[in-house]
């Protein structure tokens, strides 16, 4: 199995051709982002054909990050229609959804789920859900109990909101997320801790335990992927801003850059998943 990796456009607002640039220059495959609004979908369009850059699309639903509390079942999948039209022409290897809000219960998250699916096909386009605190599958209960309703939905694991919600690593032996490790299709990598979403910085020696627990849930995504038939598996190193990456007090600095931290990440777990996956020595020929 192949590792492919992408590059976040989190908090990047630079035209697309600079950032399919660097990202290449960094040695990521492609890159994972929102969904363009129409007045900067052409040039976006452009860019990802020039370079032949693979894409990751980010669709949200009823708002933002955080959705809008008012906003019903039908206005989410409304706004997912809209948006997946959009990504359909940008050709996307497949459509991240930020959908649903954590106030449903795990019916109505489910029933989001399946309606989307069927919106996606319409668009042929493959949907996979993201595990994020407001939205859908917020925590790993309520997770296991949608994944048990939706026997055809993917998921996109960032377990990090797994940890600050539980507030703890969830490595306990009751801990079993097998059923949820069978449907992951993509791999958002962040570590997070007990009291916050992302550590101070992946490689410091004070959050060793929390990135080797996240490390040991993506490698099991890996092989039951692998058992899956998988070819290629995808990832995305997702330090990012907006509250994510410390700072110190008063003057608002960050105590590390998030760019090199994903960098850092990017190569840890491509060592990582060369320990899984070690590459076939070369045959000798005589």
């Amino acid at each position: 199995m192949r590792l492919e990796t992408y590059r976040t456009l989190w908090g990047d607002t630079r035209p697309w051709a600079d950032s399919i640039a660097e990202a290449r220059a960094e040695g990521f495959d492609g890159i994972e982002g929102r969904i363009p609004d129409l007045q900067n979908l052409p040039t976006c369009r452009e860019a990802l054909l020039a370079t032949g850059a693979p894409y990751i699309a980010i669709a949200l639903t009823g708002g933002g990050v955080v959705p809008r509390q008012e906003a019903s079942l039908e206005d989410h999948l409304a706004d997912l229609d809209v948006a997946l039209a959009r990504a359909a022409l940008l050709a996307p290897r497949f459509v991240n959804v930020l959908g649903g809000n954590d106030r449903w219960p795990a019916a109505k998250q489910a029933e989001f789920i399946s309606r989307a699916m069927a919106i996606g096909r319409t668009h042929d386009l493959i949907l996979s859900f993201e595990t994020h605190r407001a939205r859908l599958c917020a925590t790993p209960w309520v997770a296991l109990d949608v994944v048990a309703q939706v026997p055809d939905a993917l998921f996109t694991a960032d377990i990090s909101h797994w940890v600050v919600g539980c507030e703890r690593l969830l490595d306990d032996p009751c801990d079993d997320f097998s059923a949820f490790i069978a449907r992951v299709h993509h791999v958002q990598a962040r570590v997070g801790y007990d009291q916050g979403p992302q550590v101070s910085h992946p490689g410091a020696p004070e959050h060793a335990a929390a990135l080797h627990f996240h490390q040991d849930f993506w490698r099991s995504i890996w092989m039951d992927q692998a058992r899956r038939g998988y070819a290629c598996t995808t990832l995305t190193p997702e330090c990012g801003p907006d509250g994510y990456t410390h700072t110190l007090p008063f003057t608002n600095l960050p105590v590390a850059n998030r760019h090199a931290m994903n960098r850092w990440l990017l190569d840890a777990q491509r060592r990582s998943f060369a320990g899984c996956f070690p590459a076939p020595s070369p045959t000798r020929s005589f």
